[in-house]
């Protein structure tokens, strides 16, 4: 899909991954809606390309359909372009030296990352139905969602994270084939260590060991590299219903 002129619409857009993508998005001449949990991220980053900030909590489904009929409101259209990248990092055992319980946390880990992704999708893909096509495939939109490598190397403590992006990984393949006759795909990129909020308040040394099991290129990577790969997905019509793992061929070792 030709990215110009194209309605975006990226969550977790106030920083890291979805930031950059945001950006990376308007560069190429879309028009697109910043959706953070905080206004003020969104605001930031909207005020630099000529966006829409969009506040909304994306575990909630009435904020995000109002998120999405004030895209529509704003611009004539819902986005045919939806990159799911808002999420929480969270780690705990599931039996930590306490003794106490950790359902808690894996609950709000699996409504934030899962159920936050799905509802998304499932608000895009029924706005995107009712589009016209924009070529001769018969293409209506594309809606590109955010796993971790930890899907499968998820190391002790990532219990939650693990699973939440598991499940990530897990719908694309039946999304894809469901919103196929819809002309829409669907895609997930699986990202390994990246310089984002997460990272930063990482020691030198802990970094450095991180850093050191990274089969090449040996660094995190930028946000940029991963809004680089968004954009090949939103271009190439072939590139549906797969998780991609965009990670210095690292595996991550049990801890």
């Amino acid at each position: 899909m030709d990215i110009t002129n194209q309605i975006a619409l990226v969550t977790g857009g106030g920083s890291g991954l979805g930031a950059a993508t945001a950006r990376r998005l308007a560069r190429h001449g879309a028009r697109v809606a910043v959706l953070d949990l905080s206004e003020a991220a969104a605001a930031g980053v909207a005020a630099g390309m000529d966006g829409l900030a969009v506040a909304a909590d994306v575990s909630q489904a009435a904020e995000v359909e109002a998120a999405f009929a004030r895209v529509a409101q704003a611009w004539g259209g819902p986005p045919r372009i939806v990159v799911n990248c808002a999420g929480i990092g969270t780690a705990a055992r599931i039996l930590p030296r306490d003794g106490s319980l950790t359902t808690d946390l894996f609950d709000r880990t699996i409504r934030v990352n899962l159920i936050g992704t799905y509802t998304v999708l499932s608000v895009a893909a029924r706005a995107m139905s009712g589009l016209d096509p924009v070529d001769s495939d018969g293409a209506r939109g594309v809606i590109v969602n955010t796993a971790s490598i930890a899907f499968q190397d998820g190391q002790i403590g990532q219990a939650a994270y693990a699973a939440s992006k598991g499940g990530v990984a897990s719908l694309t393949l039946p999304a894809a084939r469901e919103l196929a006759r819809f002309g829409i795909r669907v895609m997930a990129i699986a990202p390994g260590l990246f310089e984002t909020a997460m990272s930063a308040g990482l020691g030198p040394e802990v970094r450095a060991a991180l850093e050191a099991g990274l089969p090449f290129p040996s660094r995190m990577g930028q946000p940029e590299e991963f809004a680089m790969l968004v954009q090949h997905i939103v271009e190439n019509p072939l590139l549906n219903g797969e998780v991609i793992r965009i990670d210095s061929a690292v595996r991550l070792a049990p801890k």
